[in-house]
């Protein structure tokens, strides 16, 4: 399922992406550094939402309290979630 995720204090204002089950593809950044934001996304190809939390959670950029890269495992986790409770509730 594809998923939009609205950022909060980044220069990409949007990130989207795609689940399948727990793991993420086909990542696209919308504003932002653009030829590091299109490295990060292949980089992170097929990796879980576990990994991605786990390697970017926390990750602030200059004086930000947080990054596109931090932006991401947020996103990434509250999608996952949302599915989750979507298939366990799914009326």
């Amino acid at each position: 399922m594809r998923h939009e995720y609205k950022t909060e204090n980044t220069c990409a204002q949007i990130i989207s992406f795609e689940l399948d089950g727990n793991i993420v593809k086909n990542i696209e950044f919308y504003g932002g550094c653009n030829g590091n934001l299109k490295a990060i996304s292949k980089l992170l190809e097929g990796a879980t939402v576990e990994k991605i939390e786990k390697e970017l959670l926390g990750n602030t950029c200059g004086r930000r309290p947080t990054s596109c890269t931090d932006q991401l495992a947020k996103a990434v986790r509250a999608a996952y979630e949302k599915e989750q409770q979507s298939a366990k509730n799914p009326c």
